[in-house]
């Protein structure tokens, strides 16, 4: 049985815009199980709206990338919305945040970020997080 990691937004869009975490996140999740909360979809549509308002992105590039992530066999799980409104509130952060870690504890599964400020309130919320070799 392969082992469970959920991967958050950031680690999504570096890998769908080939940034360069790319080959480290990816040999990070090689042979995984990857989980995510069902919020994710809508959480990529408002990456790359913000990357078009600092023009990094093309809609043409964002469309290919937008393709390429529903190709990713990717583990939906239902939000828990009263669970992730009680992370939110105990730790400070937005609810979308708290979705990841709320899907973390429901997975029994490491958390993959490259969010800072994700990492610390992962670590305050008692979830593991996956170390990315660099």
């Amino acid at each position: 049985m392969a082992h469970r990691i959920v991967v958050d937004t950031s680690v999504l869009i570096a890998t769908l815009t080939h940034e360069s975490e790319r080959p480290a996140l990816l040999q990070a999740t090689e042979g995984a199980d990857l989980y995510a909360p069902v919020s994710v979809e809508a959480e990529i549509g408002n990456a790359f709206s913000a990357m078009f308002r600092r023009q990094r992105i093309t809609l043409t590039a964002a469309r290919k990338a937008v393709s390429a992530f529903h190709k990713i066999a990717l583990k939906m799980i239902p939000l828990d919305l009263e669970h992730a409104l009680g992370l939110s509130e105990l730790l400070g952060i937005y609810a979308y945040d708290a979705y990841f870690l709320s899907c973390a504890q429901q997975a029994s599964a490491p958390l993959l970020t490259l969010d800072k400020k994700q990492i610390v309130a992962a670590e305050m919320a008692g979830v593991r997080i996956l170390e990315l070799n660099r």
